[in-house]
């Protein structure tokens, strides 16, 4: 599974893909409080990031990857600003 669900967090784990937008989308709505881990996460499907998106969720960790971290903590950050 791409996706670990812990009692509030949630850790990527290396590929997610569309599959998992759903689950993601259903568990989130459950958890208005939870966190997103993507420490482990090295792509991430556009859909997964819309749900991300919609959820206005806390990052607790950002992809150790530079360049996925650099494209998720741009759009991620300012979106949750608003």
């Amino acid at each position: 599974m791409a996706i670990e669900y812990k009692k509030n967090q949630a850790v990527f784990v290396d590929v997610v893909s569309v599959d998992e937008a759903e689950t993601l989308l259903d568990w989130l709505q459950n958890k208005p409080n939870a966190k997103i881990d993507l420490g482990r996460c090295s792509h991430l499907h556009p859909s997964n990031l819309q749900v991300l998106l919609a959820a206005k969720v806390s990052i607790a960790v950002w992809p150790k990857d530079i360049n996925l971290r650099a494209w998720l903590e741009s759009i991620l950050t300012i979106t949750q600003a608003v």
